[in-house]
């Protein structure tokens, strides 16, 4: 196997609070190769996203190191895209000017030419060409999303990483955007570290997941997802993806079992 494009070697996390540190990650090694989708799933407040914004480079490691294609990961860069489940779009911007921002940044800027064929190609690929010159209040939460996608893609990044994207939208436009998301994957071949709390969309999405323990979190177990891609709605019928979920959901509620005793005892 090739070496992976992004390591987590043995990683440590203490925020400092007035009872004293609290560790957030402890000891935790991870390697991302090259095209993965890799989900990290666990309770909520156990450390996920702060692995996320390690890599994304917002937070740096209390001990241990994360490395992208053996380098330390010190600050963000343009080479990962970001995206929350807040849309992250500017109010204040129209569509095409939202997706033109990122394009404009020294990092990113391309002629002008193809910059314009950039943005006319990802609205067309995310359904917003009608909206060009609308501002995100005149569009549905569905439509924000993929305007944040959008604008994601448009700088090319070679890495998605993703903090429960679709948490807040209905269950028939999250299914959509996963399919969405799926073809542009399909079609641009990125790497992508997804937080969330679903376990299908974890299946459906994923070539591994990751199931971290409640905090400190350590990784309990790391699942290869057995279904190959492209894929579609008729994974969800497999008799593996039921035996999956139910694999994960027991894992997971273990360690909302682990998590509520440990606040049992601080709370003694």
């Amino acid at each position: 196997m090739t070496a992976p494009r992004v390591r987590f070697e043995d990683v440590v996390v203490e925020f400092p609070t007035t009872q004293g540190p609290m560790r957030v990650l402890d000891g935790l090694s991870l390697d991302i190769h090259q095209g993965e989708f890799v989900s990290i799933i666990g309770p909520s407040g156990c450390g996920k996203t702060t692995l996320m914004n390690m890599l994304a480079g917002f937070v740096q490691p209390t001990q241990g190191r994360v490395l992208l294609d053996g380098k330390p990961v010190t600050a963000p860069g343009p080479d990962r895209g970001v995206i929350f489940q807040e849309y992250g779009v500017f109010p204040w911007l129209t569509v095409r000017q939202n997706i033109a921002f990122g394009l404009r940044l020294s990092a990113n800027r391309t002629p002008r030419a193809e910059h314009d064929a950039i943005i006319d190609r990802y609205m067309r690929l995310m359904g917003l060409a009608d909206f060009a010159d609308h501002h995100p209040k005149h569009l549905s939460g569905g439509m924000r999303q993929r305007l944040a996608l959008a604008r994601a893609y448009a700088v090319r990044p070679e890495f998605l990483l993703m903090d429960e994207p679709f948490g807040a939208l209905d269950a028939q436009t999250r299914s959509a955007m996963q399919d969405l998301l799926l073809e542009v994957l399909q079609a641009e071949g990125k790497t992508v570290m997804l937080i969330t709390h679903s376990v299908d969309e974890a299946i459906y999405l994923s070539s591994r997941i990751v199931v971290v323990t409640a905090r400190p979190a350590r990784i309990r177990t790391v699942i290869e997802v057995p279904f190959g891609y492209p894929r579609g709605e008729a994974v969800h019928e497999d008799p593996r993806f039921a035996q999956l979920r139910a694999q994960i959901r027991e894992l997971v509620m273990q360690e909302y079992a682990a998590q509520s005793k440990q606040q049992v005892r601080l709370s003694d």
